[in-house]
């Protein structure tokens, strides 16, 4: 399937097609950050930000929905190595996907745990094979606390059976990335499906990179796949000193991007690194170089025409991708 098949494919769609779908698989996309020895490519930090920017740029939806689905793949550095295997190993086509939110409950009972729970915003709902969730654990009918008097809070990964999905993803944009809801009754779930994001299992140094810092670069690398489809689309205006202005925030957020992503890397080297402060630099990086981005895309729209305002066409549906994958709360909430 050649780029261009790809982006007809996803153009207008409201879901992806099982062509678009082999094609993730064929690619071995979604395991981009998987080890080799489940099946995956065992990528670096900057190997697979490229090829998520390369989707990205092709269409919105599809990088996103890699993006998300591939990130969650990522937690197989955080599984137990036995659920690890028992998740990947010897399957075709593994695609972890679900919401980030605690919107649920675990019940530790006969030495499993019974979850209960809606769960919104899961990207590709329809397409995955398992579901991560965050649940509040709780023991005799009462939340059980951490070491610092906290609710204690785990994270599952969960076979599609498991779930019910709840249709209710209706956006203007991101259409096909189907980011449902879904819900759980009553499913025991054996404790080495359980998680979380800063304990690490798997000894590769991709694991080591604190999550926080690697969800800030694979979603500021979709932006500015995105924002890049933008561009190409607006070239018939590159005269205009608003094209101008977002080329040159696109190539100075690329820049900064893919430079810190290197130091990430070479900072693995150094086992007694801090990332505390790493994390605060990454992060705000990637604020600002998005609401850069965001504000030249503004900028730029009122100069195209009513192609880029007109249902249907590729120029609006980008627009609408980009502008509906900025509602996430990755860049906009404050830590």
């Amino acid at each position: 399937m050649s780029q261009q098949q790809l982006k007809a494919a996803c153009l207008n769609a409201t879901s992806f097609s099982n062509e678009v779908l082999q094609y993730l698989a064929q690619e071995n996309l979604w395991n981009i950050w998987v080890p080799q020895e489940y099946g995956g490519q065992a990528l670096s930090l900057t190997q697979g930000l490229k090829k998520l920017q390369a989707v990205a740029t092709i269409d919105g939806s599809l990088g996103w929905t890699l993006t998300l689905c591939s990130g969650a793949n990522f937690f197989v550095g955080n599984l137990a190595h036995e659920a690890a295997a028992e998740v990947f190993k010897g399957k075709e086509n593994t695609i972890l996907g679900g919401s980030g939110g605690v919107f649920g409950e675990a019940h530790q009972e006969e030495g499993q745990y019974r979850i209960n729970g809606t769960w919104h915003y899961a990207t590709g709902a329809p397409y995955l094979t398992h579901f991560t969730l965050n649940a509040r654990i709780m023991n005799a009918g009462k939340p059980v606390k951490d070491d610092n008097g906290n609710d204690l809070i785990k994270s599952f990964v969960l076979p599609k059976e498991a779930v019910k999905i709840i249709p209710n993803w209706s956006s203007m944009g991101l259409k096909a990335t189907a980011t449902h809801s879904f819900q759980v009754s009553d499913y025991r779930v054996a404790p080495r499906f359980s998680f979380v994001y800063h304990e690490v299992k798997h000894t590769a140094d991709l694991y080591q990179i604190p999550f926080l810092i690697f969800a800030d670069f694979t979603l500021w690398i979709n932006y500015i796949g995105m924002a890049q489809h933008f561009l190409a689309l607006a070239s018939f205006k590159e005269a205009q000193p608003a094209w101008r202005i977002l080329n040159t925030r696109l190539k100075e957020g690329e820049k900064r991007l893919y430079d810190l992503a290197l130091q990430t890397e070479r900072r693995l080297d150094n086992s007694t690194f801090g990332w505390e402060e790493w994390v605060v630099e990454v992060h705000q990086a990637a604020v600002q170089s998005v609401q850069a981005i965001s504000q030249a895309i503004i900028g730029l729209y009122p100069f195209l025409g009513i192609s880029a305002s007109k249902e249907g066409t590729e120029l609006n549906q980008v627009f609408k991708d980009y502008f509906t994958a900025t509602q996430h709360h990755i860049f906009t909430k404050k830590r």
